[in-house]
């Protein structure tokens, strides 16, 4: 009896412990200087090519580190609606310092990933990705018009133009 009562003492304390214990979360990327016009026209530029070679029409925005519309392009025959959620996904992306696809993969599981839905500016749609360059968040790019991953490989197109010279 002596050695039951212990061993349960012995795990709660354990269990206490680890409730109590602090989550190490590495510091998030800093904002930098936003990005210029000219680099957000060449990061749609590479984000267009890949819509392009894949027949795909997207709507493309390019926001600064405090989700300011820096550039935008509407493809011929994308869907009205894609305007606004390009802008809104690439502003969500800045804004939360993540990609978006981290929030839509979240709701997807369902239990506390259902809180994201309760943040303003949240958009849990694949294809809003951070910019940064020199380890600083210069701003984002968000694409929209077809699926969630034909908009993400698209803004991975812009965001690897960056890292060529």
């Amino acid at each position: 009896m002596f050695l039951l009562k212990s061993s349960a003492a012995v795990v709660l304390v354990v269990g206490l412990g680890n409730a109590f214990a602090q989550v190490v979360v590495p510091p998030p990327t800093p904002y930098g200087a936003p990005i210029t016009l000219e680099a957000a026209k060449r990061v749609a530029d590479a984000a267009r090519g890949e819509a392009q070679r894949n027949n795909w029409s997207m709507s493309i925005a390019i926001v600064d580190p405090a989700g300011m519309l820096v550039y935008f392009e509407k493809m011929d025959g994308v869907q009205n609606a894609s305007v606004d959620v390009a802008v809104d996904k690439a502003r969500s992306s800045a804004l939360f310092k993540r990609p978006t696809k981290v929030f839509m993969d979240a709701v997807a599981k369902g239990g506390d990933g259902i809180r994201f839905l309760a943040l303003r500016g949240v958009v849990p749609l694949e294809g809003g990705l951070p910019l940064i360059v020199d380890g600083k968040i210069i701003g984002a790019i968000g694409l929209s018009g077809g699926a969630g991953e034909q908009d993400a490989q698209s803004a991975k197109m812009g965001v690897e133009a960056l890292r060529k010279p």
